[in-house]
């Protein structure tokens, strides 16, 4: 790759960048959601570190304030439990780093790279073990702090730990207080962009199908379905968040909006990504000049992008039905019908050969199969469309 490809490919990159934080910044201006949430709960950091400031240097003249503010921000987490968690963890850590940097410039005299030499090693090894987690380093910093301002007196050291104290109290208050997280809309939000980027994957792919596509159109393709593998872990991420949520959260019940989605939902969709991952790569492997796979016939690509374009109707059917919209029941019935009958046809025609038969045709029918039992299982079928499938073969049976 030349000098000029690789400054193109970092271009690429930062505008993709720019846009999806800008896409970020709207959505949490314009609409709830993770971003909106995101944005609360740095801006209660800011306020919290400010009230800190403003009692501790503003109020009290504590003599090194900063170590309120920077306590409180540090402490205004995701959740309230990791508040509470984090807060001993870290009081602990700083307490200790505040006694043995203190120690240290007592052994020194006061000489602040002496004390360096004594404190920061024992500091930085005791910040990795691996229970302290994130907090370990705070230790380290602490000891900076107070060695770099140079007071070391008993009476200084309970002025530090009165500081964190402090700090610690307003981060913890503030988060359990002021609109306190709770992330059970996460679970929900990503859900229901799990079953959006489905639809409108599929969609776009049964326009493709019945018309011109190309090498480029399967490669991205096959992007936006690896996109929706890492939705679902975020997804599971979120659920993580949303048990979390409730642990010590006194605004759990009146932030509440519902019970979040069976979790079963997030397995089922987490099947499904899978299934259109395998239908991506198998598209993307027949096509271009030096294609892997042999290339289905147009005839049954565009009879398939047909089948494509209902398994993208129960998608979006399914987002409906999260969202608490009234769905049409005589609709929905119709479209799982008219998918599990289509497939039935295309079962058929695959075992006698009315079209060329490959291993990306009967790779593409057996991922489509596997979607329509995760998105209409096949007791959900009308009797007529189950009785017709029922005396057919399955393709690549003989």
């Amino acid at each position: 790759m030349s000098t000029g490809d690789r400054l193109m490919t970092v271009g690429d990159r930062l505008r993709r960048e720019v846009e999806a934080a800008w896409r970020s910044a709207r959505l949490a201006v314009r609409q709830s959601g993770p971003e909106r949430d995101t944005m609360t709960q740095a801006l209660k950091a800011a306020g919290a570190a400010i009230a800190a400031w403003a009692l501790t240097g503003w109020w009290l003249k504590a003599p090194l304030a900063l170590l309120a503010p920077w306590t409180a921000l540090a402490l205004v987490e995701a959740t309230v439990y990791r508040s509470l968690r984090s807060g001993v963890q870290q009081l602990g850590v700083i307490m200790a780093g505040t006694l043995w940097a203190s120690a240290a410039m007592a052994m020194t005299g006061g000489n602040t790279l002496g004390a360096m030499v004594i404190a920061l090693p024992v500091l930085v090894l005791f910040g990795t073990y691996r229970r302290l987690g994130a907090q370990g380093l705070y230790g380290a910093t602490t000891a900076l702090f107070v060695i770099t301002y140079g007071a070391y007196s008993m009476n200084a050291v309970g002025h530090r730990l009165l500081e964190c104290l402090i700090g610690a109290v307003i981060g913890i208050g503030v988060n359990a207080l002021v609109l306190p997280p709770v992330h059970l809309r996460s679970v929900h939000e990503r859900l229901l962009r799990l079953m959006r980027e489905s639809a409108e994957l599929l969609g776009t792919m049964a326009d493709a199908l019945r018309e011109e596509w190309s090498a480029a159109d399967a490669a991205q393709w096959h992007d936006r379905a690896r996109r929706l593998e890492q939705l679902s872990r975020e997804l599971a991420e979120a659920r993580q968040w949303t048990a979390e949520s409730a642990r010590a959260n006194p605004g759990w019940r009146l932030r509440r909006v519902g019970a979040p989605p069976p979790a079963e939902e997030d397995a089922r969709w987490t099947r499904v990504a899978g299934h259109l991952i395998a239908i991506a790569r198998s598209l993307e492997g027949t096509a271009g000049e030096e294609a892997r796979l042999v290339v289905p016939e147009s005839a049954f690509l565009s009879r398939y992008a047909d089948l494509v374009a209902e398994v993208a109707s129960l998608c979006a059917n399914a987002e409906r039905s999260l969202r608490g919209e009234r769905p049409d029941q005589a609709r929905a019935r119709r479209s799982r019908d008219r998918a599990w009958a289509l497939y039935d046809q295309f079962a058929d025609d695959f075992r006698h050969h009315r079209f060329g038969a490959t291993t990306v045709s009967g790779a593409l029918l057996v991922e489509s199969k596997q979607l329509l039992y995760e998105l209409a299982p096949d007791t959900d079928r009308g009797d007529a469309a189950r009785d017709a499938g029922d005396n057919r073969d399955q393709p690549g049976r003989p």
